[in-house]
């Protein structure tokens, strides 16, 4: 198996490269962001505000991740969480900050999959049950933005090492593993 090692941020063109089957670990930095983060990113923004961090070219990982504070803070566990939960506000947030990057599990809806086609962003698909895995590949907490949401809603900056593997689940060419998936399933029920 081929493992294709990608570096955060990325831009568009490096983005539009990652193609729905590729195998990919990642390295660089990563925001945690999950429903409370999405919202206050969009009220922000809505409201003509700037963010304390920065989302172009990012990986927005949905994550609610356990940390650990002993002087300095520690990722002790970064399993994904559901990313369809998102799909309410993923849209917007794709089309108002351009990141390249969405990492969960379960995969999203058409309607993120094509502001992902419209920005160049792809989703990647992180297992379940493997949050002890993804935390030994976080090895630094470069800073935390908006602890009075709680630990699992802030957004952890962090910094990756070789983070996955992941699948690319979704790309910016239309192309849904997920979706593929479930057609194939319903072809098959008709035939039974």
């Amino acid at each position: 198996m081929n493992i294709r090692k990608i570096k955060s941020p990325l831009d568009e063109s490096e983005a539009r490269s990652l193609r729905a089957g590729d195998i990919v670990t990642l390295s660089g930095e990563l925001l945690t962001a999950r429903d409370e983060a999405h919202l206050r990113v969009l009220e922000l923004l809505r409201a003509g505000h700037e963010l304390p961090f920065q989302l172009e070219g990012a990986a927005v990982y949905h994550c609610g991740p356990i940390m650990r504070h002993d002087g300095m803070w520690k990722v002790v566990a970064a399993g994904p969480t559901t990313s369809a939960r998102l799909d309410r506000l993923a849209p917007e947030l794709i089309r108002r900050c351009r990141p390249r990057l969405l990492i969960g599990k379960g995969g999203m809806s058409s309607e993120t999959l094509e502001a992902m086609k419209e920005v160049g962003c792809a989703y990647l698909a992180f297992p379940g049950g493997a949050a002890v895995l993804a935390a030994e590949a976080l090895p630094e907490v470069l800073n935390v933005h908006w602890e009075d949401l709680g630990m699992p809603e802030a957004v952890w900056h962090l910094r990756a090492e070789n983070f996955g593997p992941l699948v690319v689940a979704m790309d910016s060419h239309g192309r849904s593993l997920f979706k593929e998936v479930e057609d194939t399933v319903k072809k098959r029920s008709v035939l039974l």
